[in-house]
């Protein structure tokens, strides 16, 4: 169980004091960098620091800095004491350098609160400076007697070749050298915990803004099992009909998309086939398309002509549609028996129709207004008759506009173009090799569109 100041379960700070204790170790090695160059330096009289001194002093604090760098190698996974042994290493780095040259290290004791400032943590932070000052404080007084100090302060040992700490030193230590250092340290400490407390909210925020995300992205995770639920997706679709094969793709550009279509047997001898694509994307366009799959599959059912059918949707979705959505969508009823269908397309992409006898080509209909878009809107519908091997290619705009790296488009005339090199294929293979030269095209560059497609072949009919 991992324990530290932020709770068992709060992924984001655990995370956070495993890269904090990265941080503080190579900060670490940054200061022992410094403190190697300054003895390498005295070493050549650059400074007049007692040689005896700089080697007591440099090699321990050297030690002691690298000494975090060894242990999180050492320390497998995350330890909640790891920190307090890193800060034990710093500190103690400070005294040793304190200790010996109580003079030069004035701002030096700054550098434990500032890497404490890492794990954003109060109560860290305050183990923090009141270690700095208990060790300062040791440093510091200990330094009276062995270390390296201001000659102003030895003024009166002047002539005496022992050092000897008169009560008056002691006073003027306190006074001018251990208090104004005290407050300094309690003077940073507030800035660091500011500072911690600004960094702990956007962490906070992060936090909450990753469990919200979880949190839509596991609904959305359902929306799409909902949506995919409401589209046919069992192949063959049909296993007891013999007169006809029909084969239906989805790729939503999103969790969820706006496009959708169906197939649906009216009674035994009619079957109806719908496309339809709806304006923007994502759960809006979702929750729109589940009113307008209902509306349209509803009224087909009920045994009205596919025109009747628009002209009453686009009345329904045009009701209370504050938010200007709408539909295009393209839908036929096939009457097994005679082989007639019946189609109306509003606003969708035209249709591309195989005869038996030769190749696709793009169906010629009169193309009415989206559905939802205009109140009281006439619709036309087409009626052809089909022959056996003729097939019917359905589509919306997210296949001629799926979009490469270039910025081109796929196009009309490339999807014409596969169509007919594999005008022979079964539905379920042809829309397989279409989206195989879609990907090709776009060759990894970022999905903008929903891509839906649909491919229904008349069998053979005694």
């Amino acid at each position: 169980m991992v324990n530290n100041d932020f709770g068992t379960n709060n992924k984001i700070f655990i995370e956070n004091e495993d890269t904090a204790n990265q941080y503080a170790a190579k900060c670490l090695t940054i200061v022992a960098a410094i403190v190697g160059i300054v003895w390498i330096l005295n070493f050549i009289n650059f400074f007049i620091i007692s040689d005896t001194l700089m080697n007591i002093a440099m090699p321990i604090s050297i030690t002691l800095f690298l000494l975090p760098s060894l242990m999180i190698k050492m320390i497998s996974g995350q330890k909640w004491y790891l920190k307090y042994l890193i800060m034990a290493c710093t500190i103690l780095g400070m005294t040793s350098l304190s200790t010996m040259m109580t003079y030069h290290t004035v701002l030096a004791w700054i550098c434990p609160l500032l890497i404490s400032c890492h794990y954003y943590s109060k109560k860290f932070t305050a183990w923090t400076l009141a270690g700095s000052v208990v060790f300062m404080t040791i440093a510091i007084f200990v330094g009276l007697y062995i270390g390296l100090w201001d000659s102003n302060m030895m003024a009166e040992m002047d002539g005496v070749e022992e050092r000897v700490i008169t009560g008056s030193i002691l006073i003027r230590t306190f006074k001018f050298y251990y208090l104004p250092r005290v407050f300094t340290l309690i003077a940073v400490a507030p800035i660091c915990v500011t500072l911690m407390d600004r960094t702990r909210e956007l962490l906070n925020k992060q936090k909450k803004d990753n469990e919200e995300k979880e949190r839509i992205s596991a609904e959305l995770n359902v929306a799409t099992e909902i949506q995919t639920s409401m589209l046919p997706s069992i192949f063959p679709a049909f296993t007891d009909r013999e007169e006809f094969d029909i084969y239906a793709t989805m790729q939503p550009a999103k969790e969820v998309g706006g496009d959708f279509y169906d197939f649906f047997t009216i009674d035994d001898d009619h079957l109806a086939v719908v496309i339809a694509d709806v304006s923007g994307k994502g759960v809006p366009a979702a929750l729109f398309m589940v009113v307008a799959k209902t509306l349209i599959k509803n009224h087909t059912q009920a045994g009205l002509a596919p025109v009747e059918v628009f002209t009453l949707v686009n009345a329904q979705l045009c009701e209370n549609n504050d938010v200007g959505m709408f539909v295009t969508a393209f839908m036929g009823v096939f009457e097994i028996s005679t082989h007639q269908f019946t189609c109306v397309n509003a606003g969708h992409n035209p249709p591309l129709l195989k005869r038996s006898a030769g190749g696709f080509e793009y169906l010629k209909l009169h193309t009415g207004f989206v559905l939802g878009g205009m109140e009281e809107i006439k619709y036309q519908q087409l009626e052809m008759q089909l022959a056996n091997d003729d097939e019917l290619y359905l589509y919306t705009d997210g296949v001629t506009e799926a979009t490469n790296a270039n910025d081109e488009l796929y196009g009309e005339d490339r999807l014409f173009s596969v169509l007919n090199r594999n005008a022979e294929l079964k539905p379920e293979a042809l829309l397989s090799i279409i989206k195989k030269d879609i990907d090709n095209f776009v060759n990894g560059a970022p999905q903008f569109d929903d891509i839906t497609m649909v491919a229904f072949k008349i069998g053979n009919i005694d």
